[in-house]
């Protein structure tokens, strides 16, 4: 009788905790892309085991942290394309070390717009809404998330008015203009300045470069390294009495949780 129920819970040679296994439907419910992206994706084996046709299982650092590499909030390639020639230019690749795109800034900011930074979720939104003080920020009723989509749009619209081209096909001096004319408050906007929504760019942009990297910038702690600053270290016990700088190669908080 056992054989004969254990014989049922297999179809064409396949058990059914197999099954489960390779359609990505054990516990925690369905993950892996849904019951019908687990099945088609993974590749069934005889000892019960899948795996991914185009999976890397190499342990480097380098090939997690390009997973991070993705985007959350911006749709269209070109907006995110505006995005990132903006900020490099605010943080450009020099002798010193990486730029903002190389330190994976965009993707910083991405993932901030796609969060509660990106709502204002913990900020008071409600009108009215009058011009305020230098020391007030921006007065107004749109969301982060709502201020850079249109940013950015403007920054591709001035780009194509003005010479005919997209704000990343641009010459550096030509796209030092177009940013420089929305740092000054010089750009039309309705329901926000051009120069509120620099602000706020410059500041995700030195954010994205010196924050921990668990937040999806400073890539490598290379933003970090050129301040020579260490990052998330347990302690200094050993070096707080040395009477010279010490050099130490940074920590990101991701190292206290392995």
């Amino acid at each position: 009788m056992a054989e004969e129920q254990n014989n049922d819970t297999k179809t064409d040679g396949v058990t059914r905790r197999d099954f489960l296994k390779n359609s990505g439907l054990v516990v925690g419910g369905v993950v892996g892309g849904g019951l019908l992206g687990g099945l088609i994706t993974n590749t069934f084996m005889d000892d019960g085991q899948s795996v991914s046709p185009t999976a890397d299982n190499g342990d480097d650092p380098q090939d997690a942290e390009q997973l991070t590499k993705a985007r959350m909030f911006f749709k269209r390639a070109e907006d995110f394309r505006v995005l990132s020639a903006a900020v490099e230019r605010i943080f450009p690749e020099d002798d010193i070390g990486p730029g903002a795109i190389s330190l994976a800034i965009p993707y910083f900011i991405d993932k901030q717009l796609a969060g509660e930074y990106g709502f204002n979720s913990r900020e008071y939104m409600e009108g009215p809404f009058f011009e305020g003080a230098p020391t007030q920020g921006p007065q107004t009723g749109m969301r982060r998330r709502e201020v850079f989509l249109y940013g950015v749009s403007k920054l591709q619209e001035m780009a194509q008015s003005e010479h005919d081209e997209s704000f990343f096909d641009l010459e550096g001096e030509a796209q030092d203009e177009i940013l420089g004319a929305f740092e000054q408050g010089d750009v039309d906007m309705t329901g926000v300045t051009s120069d509120a929504f620099f602000a706020m760019l410059r500041s995700s942009t030195l954010e994205g470069a010196y924050s921990d990297p668990v937040y999806g910038g400073n890539l490598n702690m290379d933003g970090w390294r050129m301040k020579q600053y260490p990052g998330g270290q347990m302690a200094f016990f050993d070096v707080i009495e040395s009477e010279e700088f010490v050099e130490m190669e940074p920590v990101s908080l991701h190292a206290h949780h392995t």
